[in-house]
C-alpha cells in the first residue's frame, strides 16, 4: 500500500523535490543539529498537545522557519475549530491526516480566510513524527488540513536514492536521520513541515493502525477533541 501510495506521489512532487534544495544548498552541505532531532521545547519554539479520544500528542511548532504556517495553527487551534475534527485519513506506516471539519477531506479554511503560500526550510524534513500541511497537490494551497508522518525506516533509503538520481539535494544531517527514524523524502518541498511529535508517537502508530474502508477512512472515527497550545 506505502509503495502505491509512494509511487503517485513522485509524479507530483519530485520535480519540486528535486530541485527545491538546489536553490539554497549544494550537496554535502552542512546543517548541525536538526530542530526536529531534539524533543525539547527551545525558546523559540511552541509546545501543542492534539487531545483525540485515543490519547494525547505532544508536538513542538517552528515559527522561525515556518511562521505563517505555525500562525494558522496555532490561530485555528486557539479559536477552537479543530475542536471535535476526525482523522478522515490514514495509512499505516505512511501518515495519519485530519484538519477538515467537514470530515471528507475537500474542506477547510484556514486563518486567513483562503489558501496560502508554502514556506520550505532545509532545516526541516519529513522525517517519522513530522507535522506538515496538507494541499491539493499545487503549490501555495495550504488550509487547515494537516498530516503526521508515521513511516518507519524501511524504505528510506530506497526513496532517497530515487531523489538523488532526479537531482534531489539532502544535506548528511538529513540523510543519517532519515535513515535513522524514517520518513518521507519524497514529500519534501512540496508540503510545508512546521513541527514535529516528541511524546505521544505511541498514539500515531495506534492511529495509523486502526481499520479502514473506502479512501482510507477510519471505520471508528478517530477524534480531535482539542488542541491544546502552550507559548
Amino acid at each position: 500500500m506505502k509503495k502505491t501510495v509512494f509511487l503517485m506521489c513522485l509524479c507530483i512532487s519530485v520535480i519540486v523535490s528535486a530541485c527545491g534544495r538546489e536553490e539554497e544548498l549544494e550537496q554535502g552541505d552542512s546543517l548541525g543539529e536538526l530542530p526536529q532531532m531534539n524533543e525539547t521545547v527551545a525558546d523559540n519554539e511552541i509546545e501543542a498537545i492534539i487531545h483525540t479520544n485515543m490519547g494525547e500528542i505532544q508536538i513542538k511548532l517552528f515559527p522561525e522557519h515556518a511562521p505563517k504556517t505555525v500562525e494558522n495553527f496555532v490561530t485555528l487551534s486557539e479559536d477552537g475549530y479543530y475542536d471535535g475534527v476526525i482523522f478522515h485519513r490514514v495509512i499505516d506506516n505512511f501518515m495519519i491526516q485530519g484538519g477538515d471539519p467537514t470530515g471528507t477531506g475537500a474542506g477547510g479554511e484556514s486563518a486567513f480566510g483562503g489558501t496560502f503560500e508554502d514556506e520550505f526550510s532545509p532545516a526541516l524534513a519529513h522525517f517519522r513524527g513530522a507535522l506538515s500541511m496538507a494541499n491539493i497537490g499545487e503549490p501555495n494551497t495550504n488550509r487547515s488540513q494537516f498530516f503526521i508522518v508515521q513511516a518507519d525506516n524501511s524504505e528510506v533509503e530506497e526513496y532517497l536514492d530515487y531523489l538523488k538520481g532526479q537531482g534531489g539535494v539532502f544535506p548528511e544531517e538529513v540523510v543519517d536521520f532519515y535513515t535513522e527514524v524514517g520518513g518521507t523524502p519524497h514529500l519534501d518541498n512540496g508540503h510545508t513541515v512546521f513541527g514535529h511529535v516528541i511524546g505521544g508517537m505511541d498514539i500515531v502508530d495506534t492511529i495509523a493502525g486502526v481499520p479502514t474502508g473506502v479512501n482510507n477512512r477510519p471505520l471508528e472515527d478517530v477524534i480531535i477533541e482539542m488542541i491544546e497550545i502552550n507559548q
